[in-house]
This record gives structure tokens, C-alpha cells and sequence, in this order.
């Protein structure tokens, strides 16, 4: 019994037919209560009434009870016996109409806007969360999987050193998941020492070489527009050691006064590499289109190119 009352008590309340006739005889009631006393209450009661009927009901139902309140003022001066209607009381009606549909219309804009905001935050934290976990768990991999061919051959410490750096990664990725849950980015390094420790890091887990050259004037970047490059590098260089194991990579930065350009690129490997299917270019596209930029990803002369290009 309590939680039906509770059911009940939280229950919309829901506007009927009978609320909306209500609300029309009472518009004509202070018609007719204004056409006999010419007073300020029944006036305000007819615009309350009114403003009550634009706030609760869509528009195809409140508008005939605003063409109501205009008809019913325009008989009640002609039964008056004045030769006008009283004008000043239509503009009043006409203007608390359109202002209480306006506001209304206002607050139903704002509400689609917070759902839209609370949309794309909910697909920003998953990229986010995306991009970590695949950088992060795939450096992972690696490591254990050299570990386990040390094991077998017998080699513990070079063994221990790989579980030793597998650890470090989990530790930093969950770390970075946890700032990027809760927003937490107070003061990022700049992208050319961002991009540097990604290489170094790549570097560390392939014993590959991983160059990277910036040109053009380096500035800092709006935090979305240096986060969508520092996540598509780190998304392309998770991609070359699954997808390209062996392979180097190389990392070019271009700075100009219209916008920057990021290409990774990475010669083909003899070594098979883990099939395909994540969503990690469907994330670098979308980073990129919200930006109003554009990114490419596909074979080009023997290899495989990344290439961004964003606004500045």
C-alpha cells in the first residue's frame, strides 16, 4: 500500500479536457464579471486564466481559448452598448498570449539544449573512456605477451621487467580514466611534450623508434582541439602495434595560422597483427567533425597514414 501511494504521489500530473473547459468558462467569467464591474480583479483573473491555459496546454488547445477571450471582450463591448471594443484589454489579452507562449517556447529549448549537452557529454567521456582503455590495455598486452615468451625461454628478469612495466600501465591508464571521469584537466602539458611521451612510450613497449617532428610556430590550442590530436595520435599508435607489430612510426606535427595538421604513419609489417573492428576510428572521426575538421585513415605508398586536419 505504501508504494502505490508513493506511484501516486510521484505521478505526473497530467492536464485534462476538463482542466482546459474549466479554464475556458473561467475566461469567460471574468468576462462577464469585467463587462458588469469594470474592475481591476476580473481582468486579472482573465489574463491569469489565460496565462494558466498557454503554460499547461500545447498550442492547438490553448489558442482557442485565446481567440475565446478576444471573441468574448469584442461581444461583451457591443452588449455594453459602446461602439468600440475596449482596445487596451485586447492588447493586454494578445500580449499576455504571445509572452506566456514565447517563455514557454523559451524554457522548451533550453530543456532540448540540456538534453543535447548531457548527450554529447555522455559520447565525449566514452571516447574518452575508449581511447584510454585501448592505449592503455593494448600497450598492456604486448608487454605480457613478451613476458610470456621470456618465461618460456627461461629469461625471469627480462620477464620481470616486462610484468613490471605492464603494471606501470594499468596504474597510469586507470589514473588517466579517473581524470577523465571526473574532468579533472587542471594544467596539460603542452601537445609537443604530450605527443613526445607517447612516442616514448611507444618506443618502450615495441623497441621500435617512434620520430616525431613539429614545424611551424608551436602555441597552445583550445583544450578540445589539443585533447582530439594527443587522443588520435595515441589511438594511431595503439592501431600500429596491434594491427602492424614490428613496424616503426612516425609522428608529424604542422603548425600554421589556419590550422594544424597531424599525420601518423607507419610502413607495412611481414608480422601478422590482431584483426580489426573497434570503434577507434569512428571515435577520431567524431573528435574531428565536432571540431569542424576532417580525418583520413588508409593505406598510402606501402604503409598505413592517419592524417588530421583541424581549425584552429
Amino acid at each position: 500500500m505504501s508504494r502505490i501511494r508513493l506511484a501516486l504521489k510521484h505521478r505526473p500530473v497530467r492536464p485534462t479536457r476538463f482542466t482546459l473547459v474549466s479554464l475556458g468558462l473561467a475566461v469567460l467569467l471574468a468576462i462577464a464579471l469585467h463587462t458588469v464591474t469594470h474592475g481591476g480583479p476580473a481582468i486579472a483573473a482573465l489574463l491569469i486564466c489565460l496565462s494558466l491555459t498557454v503554460t499547461r496546454f500545447p498550442l492547438r488547445q490553448s489558442l482557442p481559448i485565446g481567440l475565446l477571450a478576444v471573441a468574448g471582450l469584442l461581444v461583451a463591448g457591443m452588449i455594453g452598448g459602446g461602439h468600440s471594443p475596449d482596445l487596451t484589454l485586447l492588447l493586454a489579452v494578445c500580449l499576455v498570449f504571445l509572452t506566456t507562449y514565447a517563455a514557454k517556447q523559451r524554457k522548451a529549448t533550453r530543456a532540448a539544449e540540456a538534453r543535447e549537452a548531457v548527450l554529447a557529454e555522455r559520447a565525449r567521456i566514452a571516447r574518452e573512456i575508449h581511447d584510454i582503455l585501448a592505449h592503455s590495455l593494448s600497450a598492456q598486452l604486448v608487454h605480457l605477451e613478451g613476458a610470456k615468451l621470456l618465461l618460456r625461454a627461461e629469461r625471469t628478469d627480462e620477464a620481470l621487467d616486462r610484468v613490471t612495466h605492464a603494471r606501470n600501465l594499468a596504474k597510469s591508464g586507470l589514473e588517466e580514466a579517473r581524470r577523465a571521469v571526473s574532468a579533472l584537466r587542471d594544467d596539460p602539458p603542452a601537445l609537443p611534450v604530450a605527443l613526445r611521451t607517447l612516442a616514448e612510450e611507444f618506443e618502450s613497449t615495441t623497441h621500435r623508434p617512434c620520430t616525431l617532428r613539429v614545424s611551424g610556430p608551436a602555441h597552445r590550442l583550445a583544450p578540445q582541439t589539443e585533447l582530439a590530436l594527443l587522443r588520435t595520435t595515441q589511438e594511431a599508435l595503439t592501431n600500429v602495434r596491434r594491427h602492424a607489430p614490428g613496424s616503426p612510426a612516425a609522428v608529424e606535427l604542422a603548425f600554421d595560422p589556419a590550422g594544424c595538421d597531424l599525420r601518423i604513419t607507419n610502413p607495412a609489417s611481414a608480422e601478422p597483427g590482431a584483426p580489426g573492428g573497434g570503434y577507434g576510428l569512428v571515435g577520431m572521426r567524431e573528435r574531428a567533425e565536432l571540431l569542424g575538421g576532417t580525418l583520413s585513415a588508409g593505406e598510402r605508398d606501402g604503409g598505413f597514414l592517419v592524417h588530421l586536419k583541424v581549425p584552429t
